[in-house]
């Protein structure tokens, strides 16, 4: 059951994921920046939670979520189109600032890196 259920998170990303790219969903709070980063359906598959990222400002990202929640009655019909399964879980969408936070502290350490390095050579 488990493997079945990440092989269903996969692909409600990867559809979810390519409609955002192509610019399907018209609502103009989801940009092309946005990105599916992992869906987590639940074992009797009524619902799926879909994590939401972005390099973006978190601003960009809530506004992006909340686009996604508004379109999720059409992404949903063509998940079900897609997918031909008996029963297409209620999306639930929510902001991931992992890798926005991970992205931040890689730019802080080379700041840091760099100052390290440029002050070594003074006595």
């Amino acid at each position: 059951m488990e493997y079945r259920l990440e092989r269903l998170g996969t692909l409600i990303q990867e559809i979810t994921g390519k409609l955002i790219v192509e610019g399907k969903i018209k609502d103009p709070r989801v940009h092309p920046f946005l990105s599916i980063t992992r869906v987590e359906a639940s074992k009797d598959l009524t619902w799926a939670d879909v994590y939401v990222s972005t390099f973006r400002s978190e601003t960009n990202l809530d506004k992006g979520v909340a686009g996604l929640q508004s379109a999720a009655g059409f992404i949903q019909a063509r998940l079900a189109r897609e997918m031909r399964i008996r029963q297409t879980p209620k999306l639930r969408f929510h902001a991931d600032t992992g890798f926005k936070e991970a992205f931040d502290l890689i730019k802080k350490i080379d700041e840091i890196a760099g100052e390290n390095a440029n002050g070594a050579g003074e006595p």
